[in-house]
């Protein structure tokens, strides 16, 4: 009688603590998805900033005419993607960058070409500070876009670590949330403001 009460205190045993760690895996990897969706928050908020920037010192009148266009194209075009919510608004769902790579790219393309060291020497010297004060916000904002990058891509490397375990595939922790995907553009900051 002694074994058989035995057995069954350690079998309730083993079943809570299984039952604790599936609970505790599955609100990890909870945790871990809210922080991609704050990461991909902030990376979105961050090329918003860079966009205006540049949108900021194209309009300054620092800038060449060429530049200026250039600049302004492609930071208008910014302005207008924007990081897409699902549209029957499943939290579960995720946020998706809706193709923005090619658009932010391009952006990061135009202000390597219209900021070169001349015409970053050319605005700084431009004697409306308005240009100067643009300048040193896009540098700031392009590196704050860099940073913001980096920690959407590590929380999705994570999640993506977490999620290969067998115990959250086979007990489908994950439930219906979307796979995070990484979200790779060109984010190098022109390097005449990078000095």
């Amino acid at each position: 009688m002694v074994d058989v009460l035995q057995v069954a205190t350690f079998l309730v045993i083993l079943v809570i603590g299984v039952a604790w760690y599936l609970s505790y895996s599955a609100a990890r990897l909870d945790r871990l998805h809210a922080k991609v969706e704050g990461a991909m928050s902030a990376l979105d908020a961050q090329l918003v900033r860079r966009a205006e920037a540049a949108l900021e010192l194209a309009n300054s009148g620092a800038l060449d005419p060429a530049s200026a266009l250039l600049v302004a194209d492609a930071a208008t075009e910014s302005l207008e993607r924007t990081t897409e919510q699902p549209v029957d608004d499943d939290l579960l769902d995720g946020q998706h960058f809706g193709g923005r790579e090619h658009v932010e790219s391009d952006l990061s393309a135009a202000l390597r070409a219209a900021l070169g060291d001349d015409a970053v020497a050319a605005v700084r010297a431009h004697e409306d500070e308005l240009g100067a004060d643009a300048l040193d916000r896009l540098a700031a904002s392009g590196l704050r876009v860099q940073l913001a990058r980096r920690f959407h891509s590590d929380a999705t490397r994570e999640v993506r670590r977490v999620r290969e375990k067998a115990v959250v595939r086979m007990f489908r922790l994950a439930g219906h949330a979307a796979l995070p995907e990484p979200v790779e553009f060109d984010d190098d900051v022109p390097p005449a403001l990078s000095r």
